[in-house]
């Protein structure tokens, strides 16, 4: 059964091809729900209209899949919180000049 952290790190490797930096750092990661083979996820995307978005959930679907004892993937897209750029880890805000 894979932890919240492995998953986690895993989901790290899902890069915003138009930002550059990966899902976690850039605060679209709002949960994670481990249950022995079922891994959750939910999250958000910077935008309403974001034009990867089934290129994104395709990558957290792929690389959590990836990660032994993970047979099932639910990804859970939600607007609320809005996300916006306070969200951001200190050095993709920096990365970013924001």
């Amino acid at each position: 059964m894979a932890t919240v952290d492995e998953v986690r790190a895993a989901l790290r490797q899902v890069i915003d091809p138009e930002i550059g930096h990966n899902l976690v750092d850039l605060g679209l990661i709002y949960g994670i729900d481990v249950e022995e083979d079922r891994v959750g996820v939910t999250m958000t995307f910077s935008t309403p209209g974001c034009p990867m978005h089934d290129v994104l959930v395709t990558g957290v679907e792929r690389v959590v899949r990836a990660l032994p004892g993970v047979s099932k993937v639910d990804v859970k897209v939600v607007w609320d919180p809005p996300w916006h750029p306070g969200m951001m880890a200190d050095s993709v805000r920096k990365a970013l000049g924001r």
